[in-house]
């Protein structure tokens, strides 16, 4: 891993925004240890085997290697079994078995890309089973303006096999994130102001539907469900592989400048202006990120700036300039590199309990320094009896140039095309050790988040839209994309999910079915949702049992 200066002053904080974990070749395992679960586990798993699929247990190796490599502690439940599918008929053979399966016994699932999303359920499962998608890592170039990536890439392997025939794709900003839940989930790159968020760059989707069936989606075989696919998570099935839209790879100039927090307002202000004219130029972007550096005991400015093409380094460009002319920089690693270079600075530790919280407003200076200031007075409150922990805050952009993008190329169904206004899309994250302190943080990050959402309103500068992959368990972003949009994913997941099977059997994600209304008594809307509604408290049960059970054991693994 390259460490710049500026990295370095970096605590785990900002390397936890960004970066996740994965694990290698499958293998199969002992059988599972007698449970209060047995019943299940032998039913559920046992059909898996019946279909010739290899199937992992607890204790096996590869079952361990792969629990310990989801990137949040929180989030490292413990499957009945887990399996490693190497393609998309290894999914379908999958889902067919537990669909059958579950008409006897329940038998439900959870879905991993990357295994990133940290809070517990919602890429892992306690009574169930996981659907690892960890070996289907291969990128393809496809000569046709696509590459085909599988869903258990991550974007730094990504980056690296595209860079061999000068390609570039709109992804992801740190090496180890998976691509599945950025790319379901809107997907916010440093090439967006050029060409619209990740969602936006997909060409065609390999998708599993809850009969088995696989089918292939895209603006022309499938014109309804390839628009609620952008954005929507996993609410029609499993994405096998994505094929991205490609354009020429170039060098880019970026990098971390941080700077002493008294000069947080100034920078604020200047991200009001630098977002107000993105459309200027839409090869800058900017990440203005809060971050506690618990060796210092202070919080720090750093500024992650990107320019996606190169430039002589010693004319920054214009869009940076008012940045730029801030004395007392910290430390400073602006160079001319590639993304694989720039992705890899920003990756750190792991082996925190994590939350991450978000929400938007209107771009306005007055709430970005509202944000920081109660973000300061959270690190102090948390700071008393917070152990070994990290946090930091990040404001991004979100202008009305990134829906443009969207529109041109068929629209989401994110709701931003109904916003003229340019955003902020802000996230606070922490990591601490310890399942006791859970409470206590993320009652502190949602105080913040209801702090900054009430001045925005009384401002008039709200926003509904919640961006989904830095949503947590309770908040909805299905929610704040407008009814059109929720009509619009409920009817595709009505028709290409007739079953519910991933409304009732998959409880992990943002389900459609528990979004707006009570659904008429009797309706098959009303049963779905409350399979659905079941299936969230049973994984919630499970995960909390999980937190008891094996939380002290993860920690005293972590601190070996």
């Amino acid at each position: 891993m390259r460490l710049h200066a500026t990295a370095a002053l970096f605590s785990a904080a900002v390397g936890a925004a960004f970066a996740s974990s994965t694990g290698s070749a499958s293998e199969t395992s002992s059988a599972p240890a007698a449970s209060a679960s047995a019943s299940g586990a032998k039913h559920c798993c046992g059909a898996l085997e019946s279909a010739g699929l290899a199937v992992q247990y607890p204790g096996g190796e590869q079952y361990e290697a792969r629990i310990e490599s989801y990137w949040s502690v929180a989030a490292q439940l413990r499957p009945w079994c887990l399996i490693q599918p190497q393609d998309a008929a290894e999914v379908s053979k999958a889902v067919v078995a537990l669909k059958n399966a579950n008409k006897t016994e329940q038998c439900q699932f959870a879905v991993r890309s990357g295994g990133h999303t940290v809070w517990p359920g919602a890429n892992n499962i306690g009574n169930g089973v996981t659907i690892d998608l960890g070996l289907m890592n291969t990128t393809a170039n496809f000569g046709n303006g696509t590459a085909g990536v599988g869903a258990g890439s991550r974007w730094g392997s990504v980056y690296e096999t595209l860079a061999k025939d000068n390609l570039m794709i709109v992804g992801g900003r740190a090496s180890s994130v998976g691509v599945g839940g950025f790319l379901l989930g809107g997907g916010n790159s440093f090439y967006s102001p050029r060409k619209g968020l990740a969602c936006d760059n997909v060409g065609q989707y390999e998708l599993v539907l809850g009969s088995g069936e696989i089918i292939y989606v895209n603006k022309d075989s499938y014109p309804d469900l390839f628009q609620a696919m952008k954005g929507s998570s996993n609410n029609f099935g499993i994405v096998t592989r994505f094929d991205l839209i490609t354009f020429e790879d170039e060098k880019l100039w970026g990098g971390v400048v941080a700077y002493p927090l008294d000069t947080a307002d100034t920078q604020l202000e200047y991200l009001e202006n630098f977002t107000n004219k993105m459309h200027e130029d839409p090869y800058a972007s900017i990440i203005v990120i809060l971050n506690y550096v618990s060796a210092i005991d202070q919080v720090v400015v750093a500024n992650a700036y990107e320019y996606t093409k190169a430039i002589e380094p010693s004319s920054p460009p214009a869009a940076f300039q008012e940045f730029l002319s801030i004395p007392g920089n910290i430390s400073d690693s602006m160079r001319v590199t590639n993304i694989s270079d720039l992705v890899e600075e920003l990756e750190q530790a792991v082996g925190y309990r994590d939350a991450f919280m978000t929400v938007t407003f209107q771009n306005d200076a007055e709430v970005m320094q509202h944000a920081a200031k109660h973000f300061n007075a959270m690190v102090e409150h948390l700071n008393k009896d917070g152990g070994d922990w990290l946090t930091l805050t990040m404001f991004q952009p979100l202008p009305s140039l990134f829906s443009q993008h969207a529109t041109a190329r068929g629209g989401n169904v994110l709701g931003l095309d109904g916003s003229p206004e340019n955003l902020i899309l802000f996230m606070c994250y922490c990591g601490w050790k310890g399942a006791d302190k859970d409470g206590m943080f993320e009652d502190a990050q949602r105080a913040l988040i209801a702090e900054i959402a009430a001045f925005a309103r009384s401002r008039g500068k709200d926003h509904p839209y919640v961006y989904l992959p830095y949503a947590y368990r309770d908040q909805q972003p299905l929610e704040g994309y407008g009814a059109a949009n929720i009509d619009r994913i409920r009817a595709a997941a009505r028709k290409y999910d007739p079953e519910g099977v991933f409304q009732s059997m998959v409880p992990g994600g943002f389900k459609i079915t528990r979004v707006g209304a009570a659904k008429e008594e009797g309706s098959a809307d009303a049963a779905q949702e409350a399979a659905a509604a079941a299936a969230a408290a049973a994984a919630a049960a499970a995960a909390e049992e999980e937190r008891k059970a094996g939380g002290e054991e993860a920690e005293r693994k972590d601190e070996l």
